[in-house]
C-alpha cells in the first residue's frame, strides 16, 4: 500500500500528515481526526489495511502532538488554532469532496468546524466517542468514577480537593478509571502504533487539563449543543458502552444533529477501532460507501 508523508506549513510551524493508498473514482478520501488535544494519529494507523478498499485514508498530527511542531507558546493551544489548521489542510492537500473522522476530541473539532467555518465538500461525518459540551463530559465522568472502588474514588476526591494531582494514589486510581473506560496503557502485546509517543502532554495539560474529569484548560468552556442544529451533512454518532463517552453523552449529540444516525458499540471503551476492531470496519465501511 502507498504511504506518502510531509509536512504543511502552518502558522511558522509544521503539520504532519499521512496519505495511505490512492484516491478511487467514486470514493471520497477519508480525513482522519485525532483525540486529546494532544494524542496523535498513531492509532489510526489500525485502518491502514482499509485502504484496500480503494478508500484512500489521510491523517495527520494536530500542531503540537505527534511529529508535528510542539510549539512553547501557550497561546497557540486552543480550540481555534486546530480548526484552522483543519481548514488549512483541507486546502493544501486540495481535499475539495471528503468525509471525516473524528475520535474523540477530534469528533469535538468536527462539530466546531461544521457549525462555525464550513461544510463545503463534506460528503459524511462520523462523531465517534465525543461531547458537544464540556460540562456535560465532566458530570458524566464523575458518574463513572462512582462506580470504582471506595479507595479509588476517595484518592481521586481529594486530589481534586487539593489540586495535586501527582500522588501515587491519585495516579493509580486514574490508572483503573482509565483502563476500565478508555484503552490499556501499552505494553509489548499492544499494536506497535500505539506503544508509539504522542509528544502531546503539554498540549494535553494546557487544552484540557490534567485529567477526563478535571476539565480546566482552554477547551473548558466548549459547547456547541445549541449549534448542532445547523449542520446538515449526514452524520453518523457511534460510542461503546464502557465509553468515558457514555451512552448519555452520545445521545445529546445525536439528538441535535437533523437526520443524525447513531451506533452503539456494545463491548467497547473509548476507542472501538481497538476493541471491536472488525465491527467498527464494517460500520465505517457501510457508512461511507451509503454517502459517496
Amino acid at each position: 500500500m502507498k504511504i506518502k508523508e510531509g509536512y504543511m506549513p502552518f502558522r511558522g510551524y509544521k503539520t504532519y500528515y499521512r496519505i495511505v493508498g490512492e484516491q478511487t473514482p467514486g470514493k471520497a478520501p477519508l480525513l482522519l481526526i485525532h483525540g486529546g488535544p494532544g494524542s496523535s494519529h498513531n492509532y489510526f494507523e489500525l485502518l491502514d489495511d482499509y485502504a484496500e478498499t480503494g478508500r484512500q485514508l489521510i491523517m495527520y498530527d494536530q500542531v503540537g502532538c505527534g511529529k508535528s511542531s510542539l510549539p512553547e507558546d501557550e497561546s497557540v493551544y486552543v480550540k481555534e488554532t486546530w480548526a484552522e489548521e483543519l481548514i488549512a489542510l483541507r486546502k493544501y492537500l486540495h481535499l475539495d469532496q471528503i468525509h471525516m473522522l473524528g475520535q474523540s476530541w477530534g469528533g469535538m473539532l468536527e462539530m466546531l468546524y461544521l457549525t462555525q467555518y464550513d461544510q463545503t465538500g463534506v460528503k459524511s461525518v462520523m462523531i465517534d466517542g465525543s461531547p458537544a459540551s464540556i460540562k456535560l463530559w465532566t458530570q458524566e465522568q464523575h458518574r463513572l468514577i462512582s462506580y470504582l472502588s471506595y479507595e479509588d474514588r476517595e484518592a481521586i476526591a481529594e486530589a481534586e480537593r487539593t489540586g495535586n494531582f501527582s500522588g501515587p494514589k491519585y495516579l493509580a486510581a486514574n490508572d483503573r478509571y482509565m483502563e476500565r473506560y478508555c484503552w490499556d496503557d501499552p505494553d509489548e502485546n499492544s499494536p506497535e502504533p500505539l506503544r508509539r509517543e504522542t509528544n502531546g502532554k503539554r498540549a494535553s495539560l494546557i487544552a484540557e487539563g490534567p485529567n477526563e474529569f478535571t476539565e480546566n484548560g482552554t477547551i473548558s468552556d466548549y459547547d456547541v449543543t445549541d449549534d448542532l442544529k445547523k449542520i446538515h451533512v449526514p452524520v453518523l454518532v457511534t460510542n461503546g458502552t464502557d465509553d468515558l463517552c457514555t451512552p448519555l453523552i452520545a445521545k445529546s449529540v445525536y439528538d441535535h444533529i437533523p437526520g443524525a444516525k447513531w451506533h452503539l458499540f456494545a463491548n467497547s471503551r473509548h476507542l472501538a477501532l481497538l476493541d471491536q476492531h472488525d465491527e467498527f470496519i464494517s460500520v465505517l465501511d457501510h457508512w461511507l460507501k451509503e454517502n459517496d
